[in-house]
């Protein structure tokens, strides 16, 4: 495993951020991962750990070792009549799994196509898109603790899964190295297709009994409509959280927007989309400089080039602002700020 000195971050971060790594490597095994954590020449640095780059906003340089984990492979470990259990190496490309269990017919993440990043950075996330949440498929994820060098197996409780959180946000962020997650998929499909985009979206392609494959299909030209693709526009798709708010503040704020979306979450809390009170605030399309908010979805903060993480982040303070001012709404980043 070779270890590269001031080593560039650019093509590592889907907002194509300039950014430079102290040090860098590519992990792709475990025993590489466990050699490095226990040297004694780098065992007492600063480690950073660098999946797919689709979910971090680089606000300077890293001064520390990045690990760049890219630990694959596919593994079937058993199934019955129902089910099948996979394990999947945290390095793997997220969409290229969805695009595995579509073509081999095992259901569950179908609405999570086209989603950017790697499959070990999904549970730290709790990735989620179109009614779907990535812990409904999680049986378990395999960590290596950066301090000890030992592998953990947390189960799906230990993981602490919320709205686009969990354990690796919180309570043991930065002391583990996720290097693959255990999944359990269905043979037999329960499609999700309650969405009213998904809907519409299927009866333009003319399905009225989806497969996996249609779903999946329906949900790629949603996203592709919507959101800017990385690879020409820099950016880490939704830059917000949506945020979740009282019933009761929900129906004040609907006397005077009557318009306002929201979701019910349950009886005493309703979620309503941050695109749109973003939209409402007049943020939609506003460019300043190299950096700007997409012109067809609010949601989506861009890099159109030359721009800096220092840029992006103040940006993103004044639409918070904005709308806070506006709506009485506290909005949080769910993009990780380094």
């Amino acid at each position: 495993m070779q270890i590269q000195a001031n080593y560039p971050l650019r093509n590592y971060n889907t907002f194509g951020l300039e950014s430079t790594a102290g040090y860098f490597a590519e992990v792709t095994s475990l025993t590489e991962l466990k050699a490095i954590l226990t040297d004694p020449e780098w065992k007492q640095k600063p480690k950073f750990i660098l999946g797919g780059g689709s979910n971090i906003l680089f606000t300077q340089n890293i001064n520390a070792l990045v690990l760049h984990v890219q630990i694959t492979g596919i593994e079937k470990i058993s199934e019955d009549e129902a089910n099948i259990w996979l394990k999947v190496g945290a390095g793997e490309g997220w969409h290229a799994f969805v695009m595995y269990c579509v073509e081999n017919g095992y259901a569950g993440v179908e609405n999570l196509s086209l989603i950017p990043g790697s499959v070990g950075a999904a549970p730290m996330q709790n990735i989620g898109a179109y009614g779907v949440e990535v812990k409904n498929v999680i049986e378990s994820v395999e960590a290596v603790s950066i301090e000890s060098g030992e592998t953990r197996i947390f189960s799906k409780e230990e993981c602490r899964f919320g709205y686009r959180e969990s354990i690796f946000k919180k309570e043991v962020k930065d002391q583990y190295v996720i290097t693959g997650v255990n999944f359990i998929l269905s043979k037999k499909p329960n499609l999700n297709v309650g969405y009213g985009d998904v809907q519409k979206t299927l009866l333009e392609m003319n399905v009225t009994e989806p497969t996996i494959r249609d779903v999946s299909e329906a949900i790629m030209q949603i996203r592709r409509s919507k959101l800017p693709d990385p690879a020409k526009i820099g950016n880490a798709g939704s830059f917000f959280k949506n945020p979740e708010i009282p019933v009761g503040v929900f129906e004040e704020l609907r006397k005077n927007n009557p318009n306002i979306p929201g979701y019910p979450v349950d009886n005493q809390t309703v979620k309503v989309p941050a695109g749109w009170l973003i939209e409402q605030a007049g943020w939609k399309g506003y460019r300043t400089g190299n950096v700007g908010v997409h012109e067809k979805q609010a949601l989506v903060l861009v890099n159109y080039g030359g721009g800096t993480g220092h840029e992006i982040k103040q940006l993103s303070e004044q639409i918070q602002e904005s709308v806070k001012s506006k709506f009485g709404i506290s909005l949080n980043a769910e993009v990780n700020f380094i």
